[in-house]
């Protein structure tokens, strides 16, 4: 294991309310999209990513990219660069800036609620390290978890989890009062969460998709832009 990795488990065992820190200190995006505006929170603990994304927004790399992958009660994926004047029909998603993060995976300080912002990567059998995409990202929907559902991630956490320890009631609460997408708790980054224009997101997820999930009227973004920088 190595140290960053220790540091990262160890940091996942603080209480909560020292990791989540504050919303009102976290740099804020705005997308403009043809769906809606969405606003999200990118987290100070996360700051490679967290640095990486802001540095794209500034660059105007998200700027006229398409939503290119849509699964209704699960989430939406953007940011791959390929997409930009991509002709219908055509197979989205492998598009990158040529390069991968370091994962930042603070479960549980972070986890797939509805509403929360994650780096989408390569699969664990050509990427072990959990590295991150360099600029393809989701924002989860998610089904509310039934009590079955939800004792059964407690005690699946509890035996494969690097962490051992009860999943916190405000976890469970969430995906069970408001959802989101449990089973990717401790394998992707989540570095951010939608603050407000949740409703959009609804609204792409509901989009009628091909056979490869890319919606049959394009979703684009229009313009990302930086409207607070992180304290």
């Amino acid at each position: 294991m190595t140290a960053l990795r220790r540091f990262l488990l160890l940091l996942a065992l603080l209480p909560l309310p020292l990791m989540a820190g504050n919303l009102d200190s976290c740099a804020l995006v705005r997308f403009t999209t043809t769906a809606g505006d969405i606003t999200v929170a990118l987290y100070n603990d996360t700051p490679l990513h967290r640095d990486n994304f802001l540095k794209l927004v500034r660059e105007k790399y998200y700027d006229g990219l398409l939503f290119h992958r849509v699964i209704a009660d699960f989430m939406i994926q953007a940011g791959d660069p390929d997409t930009r004047n991509a002709a219908a029909g055509t197979l989205l998603g492998e598009g990158g800036p040529g390069y991968t993060i370091h994962e930042e995976i603070l479960y549980p300080a972070h986890y797939h609620k509805r509403g929360a912002l994650a780096a989408a990567r390569e699969g664990d059998d050509v990427n072990p390290e959990m590295r991150s995409s360099g600029s393809q990202f989701y924002i989860v929907w998610g089904k509310r978890q039934t009590t079955d559902q939800i004792e059964n991630y407690q005690q699946s956490m509890r035996e494969n989890s690097d962490w051992q320890f009860e999943v916190p009631d405000n976890i469970l609460g969430d995906y069970e009062k408001v959802g989101g997408t449990p089973w990717l708790d401790g394998a992707y980054t989540v570095f951010g969460e939608v603050t407000d224009g949740l409703e959009t997101v609804e609204k792409i997820q509901n989009v009628r998709t091909d056979r490869h999930d890319r919606p049959k009227t394009d979703v684009r973004i229009v313009k990302a832009e930086v409207i607070r920088e992180h304290l």
